[in-house]
């Protein structure tokens, strides 16, 4: 007698083929579920394997459009990039997948989603979260918070058992020591050796992009067109080559990274959760966009406006980063930020190089750039004597610190 219907998001890999049978084994009705989003990933021979495993239904969603427009493009908008360095790929892509996870759900009345997240991390949260918001009354079956499952599944080893005896296909090729997620955003690299923050990534870890060292000699500068703070055309600006759906533009953009080693980084970052992991991430696209943008806003946007907006993006970047996107606050924050947008407009000239984004230069219609007004050589509508009660005024709170200080030091 069946249990019910879950629907497992599904990998293909050996945890969650594992998952899959084992739900069977639980009385469920498996309903699976892939969601492209970029990743290098053989979707029918992972749809095979989901039917031969008995999955009552499998479904495989290319979601890469709706990722870049949706949830990249924002976060571009929101210069988003938590603890002051990484650019959220995993983040980012999480309430995308878990999205249309619910969304099959619903359409197929079933009462259970699954996923293959481990109670340690961070995506437990940001899978769950999403699934609550959008459907409340969902139940979740997280296997690696259940203890017959993670008494019985100790580590790899039981695993490959447990697929042998279950028929399930175990992988051919060794295992790399360390774990990786990979999507149109971003790939990551931890655990495993990367579990020690003083080992060094190892020179064929990374499959995004280029060791800079080995990178071309030549740079490529491309040109960035901005509309409401989201890139609407790329152009080569040798080659000529032109990108305008926000899809083509991500790639390319990825593909000029990739190749001159643009976007690495080590870090050790603080999990919601409560503890500190190192994560290793290559961001190419993400990371020539993060930097394009920071240049077109901070020509267009006031600054005062500005301050308020860095401001938002730091919340908002944190609430991303733990799983926050469908809260109401995360709504109203990608609101103002969507609104601080409406001028962030223009085109930015930059070089990509040896893994360095460099800006070259920048156009646009609402600069609020004035060169006249900043020139050394021209007056234009400033009279300098201005400037020496503006120094007065402003000096008016250090003197009187100073005069604290100094009748404190005499009292002494």
């Amino acid at each position: 007698m069946s249990g019910g219907t879950v629907v497992l998001a599904y990998s293909g890999g050996l945890d969650t083929s594992c998952i899959l049978v084992w739900l069977k084994e639980q009385g469920y009705d498996v309903i699976t579920y892939l969601a492209n989003i970029g990743q290098d990933e053989d979707f029918e021979a992972a749809r095979k394997k989901a039917e031969s495993l008995g999955a009552k239904k499998v479904f495989i969603e290319d979601l890469r459009a709706e990722f870049v427009e949706e949830f990249i493009w924002p976060s571009v908008q929101a210069n988003a990039i938590y603890e002051d360095r990484y650019l959220l790929g995993t983040s980012i892509a999480r309430p995308c997948i878990a999205r249309r996870q619910v969304q099959i759900a619903k359409q197929e009345g079933a009462q259970y989603v699954s996923h293959g997240a481990t109670g340690k991390g961070n995506d437990q949260i940001r899978f769950e979260l999403t699934c609550y918001a959008l459907y409340p009354e969902v139940k979740i079956i997280a296997p690696w918070r259940i203890p017959e499952f993670y008494n019985r599944f100790r580590g790899r080893k039981d695993l490959m058992e447990y697929a042998e005896k279950h028929g399930i296909p175990v992988p051919v090729t060794p295992k790399a020591p360390w774990s990786m997620d990979a999507n149109l955003m971003h790939i990551s690299y931890e655990s495993g050796i990367l579990e020690n923050p003083k080992n060094h990534a190892p020179s064929d870890l990374f499959l995004m992009t280029k060791s800079p060292e080995d990178s071309p000699n030549v740079p490529d500068m491309v040109e960035i067109k901005f509309n409401k703070g989201v890139p609407v055309m790329v152009t080569h600006l040798k080659e000529g080559t032109t990108k305008t759906t926000p899809l083509d533009i991500f790639s390319y953009l990825n593909e000029l990274g990739g190749k001159h080693g643009v976007g690495r980084i080590d870090i050790v970052e603080n999990r919601f959760i409560g503890m500190k992991s190192r994560g290793i991430y290559e961001t190419p696209g993400g990371t020539i966009l993060y930097h394009a943008h920071l240049d077109i806003e901070t020509f267009t946007m006031d600054r005062e406006v500005r301050r308020i907006k860095q401001d938002l993006g730091i919340k908002f970047s944190e609430l991303l980063y733990n799983g926050f996107w469908y809260s109401p606050e995360c709504k109203f924050l990608r609101h103002c930020i969507a609104k601080s947008q409406e001028n962030v407009e223009g085109k930015v000239q930059l070089s990509v190089f040896k893994g360095h984004v460099y800006i070259l230069g920048r156009e646009s219609p609402g600069s609020l750039y004035n060169e006249e007004l900043v020139s050394m050589d021209v007056q234009g509508d400033y009279d300098p004597c201005d400037a020496s009660g503006f120094i007065k005024i402003n000096a008016v709170r250090l003197r009187e610190h100073h005069r604290m200080e100094r009748e404190a030091q005499l009292k002494q």
